[in-house]
């Protein structure tokens, strides 16, 4: 089995939150694919990175998960530049872990 992890940004590149509706249409499209979708909303993460120019950028993030039996690599790679592009990012974290269901 495999869980995916996407992580959202809560606020665009002006500083301004993205609308509830955003996420909605998220949870909406990986239920309707896959299932289901846990989403973490409440208590998002911060996340810092450094930049060639040697500034810190710093950005909050919520998580969706998705677990599955297999894992279909090109629609998630499809998926993740949708998320891009609806998210205006350069780029997104959409990462896959293999676990064993206990």
């Amino acid at each position: 089995m495999f869980l995916v992890q996407l992580l959202l940004p809560l606020y665009d590149n002006a500083g301004r939150h993205f609308p509830k509706e955003r996420y909605a249409q998220v949870m909406e499209e990986l239920t309707d694919r896959h299932g289901g979708v846990t989403a973490y909303l409440r208590s998002p993460a911060d996340g810092s990175w450094k930049e060639q120019t040697g500034e810190v950028d710093r950005d909050e993030v919520v998580m969706f998960e998705v677990m599955l039996e297999a894992l279909d690599r090109p629609w998630w790679a499809g998926y993740r530049k949708t998320l891009e592009e609806r998210f205006a990012q350069e780029a997104l974290i959409v990462r896959a872990t293999a676990f064993e269901r206990l």
